[in-house]
């Protein structure tokens, strides 16, 4: 007979996130809030049909916020991608920072669809897939955020 859960093995673990259906997306759409994107940890690999971002999320799972404002790297992936583009991302500047509001799931036919991963400037990146295919791991431990903030949105 198994014994109940404790509060002790609880304890702060890696997030790791599969989604495979819109209901998924919407939680992994809420983890990566304001998550912090440089440019260079963006990669498209077509012969993979793997589209992947290295990003800087801010811990929202932390909702008592008892350490103060955290992040953590992650890897956010997107598999069966056919077909990438973007609008308002300045390809030409290699080192600019971008800032990730949110991911928008839209169907097409069948199973397909676009994923449209909205950045701060009204800059968006689309991805075609074949279907939804979407990890969200984290890769790092949790490190105090250098600006020592939360995000805030009341000014929106």
């Amino acid at each position: 007979m198994s014994s109940d859960a404790r509060y002790e093995d609880g304890g702060d673990r890696p997030l790791k996130l599969k989604a495979i259906d819109s209901n998924d997306l919407k939680v992994i759409a809420s983890l990566i809030q304001d998550s912090i994107v440089p440019k260079p940890e963006i990669s498209w690999r077509s012969k993979e049909h793997r589209f992947a971002l290295l990003i800087n999320r801010f811990r929202w799972e932390d909702n008592l916020n008892l350490r103060g404002s955290e992040r953590v790297q992650s890897l956010l992936i997107f598999d069966d991608v056919t077909k990438v583009s973007s609008k308002g991302i300045d390809q030409e500047n290699e080192s600019s920072v971008l800032s990730l509001l949110t991911v928008f799931w839209q169907d097409l036919k069948d199973a397909s669809g676009r994923f449209e991963l909205v950045f701060s400037g009204e800059s968006v990146i689309s991805l075609e897939v074949e279907c939804i295919n979407v990890l969200l791991q984290d890769v790092t431990r949790p490190y105090y955020s250098p600006s020592k903030k939360r995000p805030n949105h009341n000014d929106i």
